[in-house]
């Protein structure tokens, strides 16, 4: 072979290997792969009965991945013990089950796969794939269906699950605590609807939940719930609505903790305004306490004088729903110093009170060292009341729009349960110019008395007005802006929305929300304008 044609040959090849390097991506120009992947056999059969194993084959005609399976798995009746299913993380063309749990005679059994399977190359789901069997002779065919609301959302939450707990000798309200339903569903990421099929007839109680720890069972204080008012009969036709609220905590107290010197805390759960506290241990005839709250915590702090010379303190916690004895350990540790807050700071409205707050209860408080002096340096009186719990004295006074005012305490206004007391301290506040936007609320068909509220998008209340009777609302020089407007039926009269109780059997007061149009429900500045709402039965 000449020396020029090995050079050819040679070149041509490099040339090759080149091109093939550069081009080891997917060829462009053929057709994307947009269809989902394809069951080519499953073992046993989807939909066989007299089931007996202990593991399924589900096959594919091409590589598939499984993802969010935690989360989109639903499995009706769910098991004691999770089954294995594999791939995870990998590609495979096969979904393997093993069952780690003892299967129950005569029942159906329905794995619901949610959107979590999907092919290897481009993702393309298969969407929502069951794998039913039964180890019975039949399969169960019935269904449950409805829809899933908020109590004081515009939207649900989504990955809701909606159960039903079978009626029968051993049925107890507490069950939804202890035990996992009968039969389960999930409205996954994007239903509000769900469906719960597969199911044998009989009576039943159809409940759902936003289950935090996915354990299937109730848990009051992170769960949301919903149930329906009465048992439900399968067969049905009917379409169920289940609305979402979580429950006030039941009243719950917790260990109490020494913070600081003669300083106690006292956790709980739930309402604590009628929580008691009482010391049991023998105390000198001069002690004497104070009890205070916690700003952002639930705890009620016992401070207490003078300091004793104990290991620990007797108290006893009482509560309508609750007794119980605790002991808190004492050492020596400094006390607290006195720290002044006041609210609001800057701008304040004009029937807003100036709050002064300490962090130690306030035993005497002297208001001729408070002065307060408006743009005109003219002296401005005032009243005070006081607020024990949060320990704040409350200072109002009549403020017109777009003016300052001056807040000046002189040393010692205030002295605390230790004897300590203030320095000076000033503080400054405005009041915005009257705002010329006024908004009307007309409502129809409302049963009264209803709180008609304002909130911003995320259904945050920023104005509210009680209305007793059908007349006009009117919200007066507010704010240009975004509101959405919602109408809370406030059933039992006591002026605030009430949520529900599953064990009481009380469903959460109703909550009507006025379809938003954004071009039209914005508040202008000098515009007056009326919104009519139309409260549908």
């Amino acid at each position: 072979m000449n020396k020029n044609l090995s050079n050819f040959l040679l070149g041509f090849f490099l040339c090759l290997v080149f091109i093939n390097c550069a081009n080891r991506g997917r060829p462009e120009g053929g057709p994307k792969d947009i269809d989902p992947p394809v069951i080519v056999k499953s073992s046993p059969e989807n939909y066989s009965t007299n089931f007996t194993g202990n593991e399924i084959e589900i096959v594919f005609d091409e590589y598939i991945k499984i993802k969010d399976l935690k989360k989109q798995l639903i499995i009706s009746p769910p098991m004691t013990y999770d089954p294995d299913i594999t791939p995870l993380g990998s590609a495979s063309k096969v979904i393997k089950i093993k069952i780690n749990d003892t299967l129950k005679p005569n029942t159906t059994y329905a794995f619901n796969f949610g959107n979590s399977i999907t092919d290897n190359n481009e993702g393309n789901p298969f969407p929502y794939y069951r794998y039913v069997l039964s180890t019975g002779d039949y399969i169960d065919s019935l269904t449950v269906k409805g829809q899933i609301l908020d109590a004081v959302k515009r939207e649900p939450e989504t990955f809701v699950s909606v159960a039903l707990y079978e009626v029968d000798s051993t049925y107890t309200d507490s069950i939804i605590y202890k035990k996992v339903p009968k039969y389960i569903t999930n409205t996954l990421d994007s239903l509000t609807t769900f469906s719960i099929e597969n199911v044998k007839a009989g009576t039943y109680m159809l409940m759902a939940l936003k289950d935090k720890n996915g354990d299937n069972k109730f848990q009051q204080k992170t769960d949301q719930i919903a149930f329906h008012k009465d048992f439900i009969e399968v067969p049905t036709d009917s379409l169920y609505t289940l609305k979402l609220f979580s429950e006030d905590l039941d009243f719950k107290a917790v260990r109490p903790r020494l913070m600081s010197g003669e300083k106690i805390a006292f956790g709980y759960e739930g309402d604590y305004k009628d929580m008691n506290i009482e010391i049991l241990s023998d105390v000198p005839e001069d002690f004497t306490y104070r009890i205070t709250k916690d700003e952002k915590t639930d705890s009620l702090y016992y401070w207490y004088k003078p300091r004793l010379e104990v290991d620990s303190l007797l108290f006893k916690v009482t509560h309508p729903t609750f007794e119980k004895e605790f002991t808190a350990r004492i050492s020596e540790q400094k006390r607290d110093s006195l720290i002044i807050k006041a609210s609001p700071t800057g701008n304040i409205e004009q029937d807003e009170p100036f709050n002064i707050s300490g962090n130690i209860p306030f035993t005497a408080f002297d208001p001729s060292k408070i002065s307060i002096i408006d743009k005109d340096t003219t002296a401005v009186s005032f009243t005070t009341k006081f607020d024990s719990i949060s320990n704040t004295y409350g200072l109002n006074f009549d403020k017109t729009e777009d003016n300052n005012y001056k807040v000046q305490i002189l040393p010692e206004a205030f002295e605390d349960f230790f004897e300590g007391k203030n320095d000076t301290l000033n503080y400054s506040l405005r009041t915005k110019a009257k705002s010329d936007s006024n908004l009307r609320i007309v409502l129809q068909n409302a049963v009264y008395p209803v709180i008609v509220q304002l909130t911003d998008k995320d259904g945050k209340v920023k104005l509210e007005q009680y209305a007793t009777e059908p007349k006009p609302v009117d919200f007066l020089n507010i704010e240009s802006g975004t509101y959405y407007l919602q109408v809370v039926f406030d059933s039992n009269g006591n002026r605030k929305y009430d949520t529900g109780s599953y064990l009481k059997k009380t469903q959460p007061e109703r909550i009507s929300y006025r379809e938003h149009d954004p071009e039209s429900d914005e508040v202008r500045a000098g515009w007056d304008q009326v919104w009519e709402f139309i409260l549908l039965d």
